[in-house]
């Protein structure tokens, strides 16, 4: 990953939504070089004297206002319904945009998102922010040429205050059907998915299991449950197995099984530096370069069809998302 060098001309970056993301957002981008916090924007008016007081940046109550006094690109943190007429007010407007995960709250908002970014050659970035764990890099540099045969990931955890308007399938599982899909570099074609609701309209409970195109099985385990948050991978390989956890950092390597049940292990190297910050650098980056950002457009796109379609809860083949990567 190339790191920011300072420009002669700052890049000047608001962030819209100021819930724990947003103030995460905008605490990262005042600490990168080459970068200027323009501003932050949120209708609560508490919420943005709270981060401007801290951060020492100009506070708007809309997106607009902030677009007004001049930026270069805007990060979207704000609830999932907002992301479409937030992501298209600054396209419109010449922005670049990083908008967090899901892309919009359906595919077909999706699709005039990426669409818009396409035709005003903007770059459009999803925070997945998950594929910037170091812990996740790791695994990946691990799976490099094996011949990946399944995958297990567990999500689970208790019911976060802040949630509003999705449930875990969209705030939880969309992190690791697109860790599968990036893992095994093959779309999720086969979706078998069981989810419950225990004490809201929305699930708070997902069983799901998929095959890719590739022919891996995988299985996502996640819920609003559990009193503690766990987050694990495991990975079966034709040459080794993989275990993570992704909270701790730590990986373990398992191979050269013998016949009489004995095995070597190792753990991996991990790296230290903070998700967010190096998602946000790899935007910026792209921003600069005018290269294709880490997480598109069509990966953002791609991971929300298959959530919606384990929300539908019908099996089914997903048709292939291909969208230019050059168009974000």
């Amino acid at each position: 990953m190339s790191l920011i060098q300072p420009a002669a001309s700052p890049l000047r970056v608001g962030v819209v939504g100021l819930g724990v993301m947003g103030k995460n957002h905008a605490r990262v981008l005042a600490e990168l070089p080459g970068v200027v916090l323009a501003g932050v924007a949120d209708p609560d008016l508490a919420q943005v004297e709270f981060v401007t007081s801290r951060l020492g940046c100009p506070g708007y109550q809309s997106l607009e206002a902030m677009m007004a006094a001049g930026l270069d690109a805007v990060t979207i943190a704000a609830p999932t319904q907002l992301h479409t007429p937030l992501a298209l007010a600054a396209i419109a407007q010449g922005q670049h945009v990083l908008v967090e995960k899901p892309i919009a709250q359906s595919v077909e908002e999706g699709r005039r998102i990426i669409d818009a970014a396409g035709r005003a050659g903007r770059v459009l970035m999803v925070g997945h922010v998950e594929r910037f764990n170091p812990a996740v890099q790791s695994i990946k540099q691990a799976l490099e040429g094996e011949e990946i045969l399944s995958i297990q990931i567990t999500r689970v955890g208790p019911f976060p205050p802040r949630m509003s308007d999705i449930g875990v399938v969209i705030d939880l599982a969309v992190h690791d059907i697109d860790l599968i899909r990036w893992f095994t570099g093959s779309e999720i074609e086969d979706i078998q998915p069981q989810t419950n609701s225990i004490h809201a309209a929305r699930e708070d409970i997902a069983l799901l299991q998929f095959r890719t195109r590739s022919g891996v099985l995988a299985h996502i385990n996640t819920n609003w449950l559990t009193p503690f948050k766990a987050r694990t991978v495991q990975v079966a390989t034709r040459g080794k197995y993989v275990v993570a956890d992704l909270i701790t950092r730590q990986v373990t390597e398992y191979f050269d099984y013998k016949p009489d049940g004995s095995y070597s292990m190792r753990h991996l190297s991990v790296g230290y530096q903070e998700p967010l910050r190096a998602e946000l650098i790899a935007f910026v980056d792209a921003v600069r370069t005018g290269r294709a950002p880490q997480v598109g457009g069509a990966d953002g796109l791609a991971s929300l069809d298959i959530a919606m379609r384990c929300l539908a809860g019908r099996p089914t083949e997903v048709h292939a998302l291909r969208v230019a990567a050059a168009r974000g």
